[in-house]
């Protein structure tokens, strides 16, 4: 198992001190600790939250046949926020049995994460070099776009760009791309009467719960609450945030060294954009200067899929 390292395990655990120190988490924290990571990875499978996007996903492979004419006979694969790579190593079979040879770049701050990758791509002979890095900085996006040479195939999957701030992280992401490339990013679609309620699924609590367990916080010593509102820079961008609210006065571990909390402190957790359709579309091709060639939106209407261009 190959793996080139951008952003080190020293580096992350500085920042994740800090950020607790902050009482502020964003999103890379919630992969990092294997517990965590492995309710992740179960929550993926969880068939009333992400089986439509697996549905899409499996039409994707149905019709990838015009992605391996383009990249004739060979795809480098770069997948930003890779998770474990399983929607990627089902592309990749396709494009495989297709005749063609993929090469793949996981990207992830989550060794963990990584690791799963890493090793399910291998199980299936897929030449693999893992990049732990972190996603929303410009200079490691480059830095892994960099490791393999165009044409490439770009991911971004499972609602990633959301966990950032998507009108800046589109850019970066284009920024990478060269043209003719070609690039597969989902969103979620925000439903009035859904969106939250999924947030409130009691298997998408035992994944944030995870983080906070991992250092020492648990279920009965405070509450997570969930907060929706509009982002006022472009309509139809709907913004999910959560927190957690310490009931009583306690302590947190972090890197060896005790962090108080005290009853009624605050941490903010990571957050989530959600999108109109045509908020969606606008942030690809206004923002992103890219071309959507075409469109999948899942069976359950949760997610849509576009496969772009640069």
């Amino acid at each position: 198992m190959k793996v080139e390292v951008v952003l080190t395990e020293a580096d992350i655990a500085q920042e994740f001190a800090e950020a607790m120190e902050a009482r502020d988490l964003p999103e890379k924290f919630f992969y990092w600790f294997p517990r965590s990571a492995a309710e992740w990875a179960a929550l993926t499978e969880h068939a009333e939250l992400f089986g439509g996007i697996w549905e899409t996903w499996k039409e994707l492979t149905v019709g990838v046949t015009s992605l391996a004419t383009h990249f004739g006979g060979r795809v480098p694969v770069i997948s930003f926020g890779a998770g474990d790579g399983t929607r990627d190593r089902l592309l990749m079979g396709a494009l495989k049995d297709a005749g063609c040879e993929c090469r793949y770049f996981p990207v992830d701050a989550s060794q963990t994460m990584l690791e799963m990758a890493c090793a399910g791509a291998d199980d299936e002979d897929i030449e693999t070099v893992g990049i732990k890095a972190d996603i929303s900085s410009p200079v490691h996006l480059i830095y892994a776009a960099d490791a393999a040479d165009p044409p490439r195939l770009f991911i971004f999957s499972g609602n990633t760009m959301g966990s950032f701030d998507p009108l800046a992280e589109i850019r970066y992401v284009a920024q990478c791309m060269k043209p003719g490339e070609r690039f597969i990013i989902d969103g979620e679609i925000y439903d009035e009467d859904n969106t939250m309620a999924r947030r409130d699924n009691p298997a998408a609590r035992k994944f944030v719960s995870a983080l906070l367990a991992s250092v020492g916080i648990a279920d009965t010593d405070g509450e997570i609450k969930f907060d929706h509102k509009r982002d006022e820079r472009h309509d139809g961008l709907h913004l999910i945030t959560r927190r957690f609210r310490a009931a009583r006065d306690l302590s947190a571990t972090v890197a060896g060294e005790e962090i108080s909390l005290a009853r009624g402190e605050r941490i903010g957790l990571n957050f989530q954009y959600t999108y109109t359709v045509e908020s969606f579309r606008w942030l690809l091709e206004k923002r992103g200067g890219l071309t959507i060639m075409s469109e999948h939106q899942s069976p359950d209407s949760r997610f849509l899929t576009a496969v772009c261009q640069r």
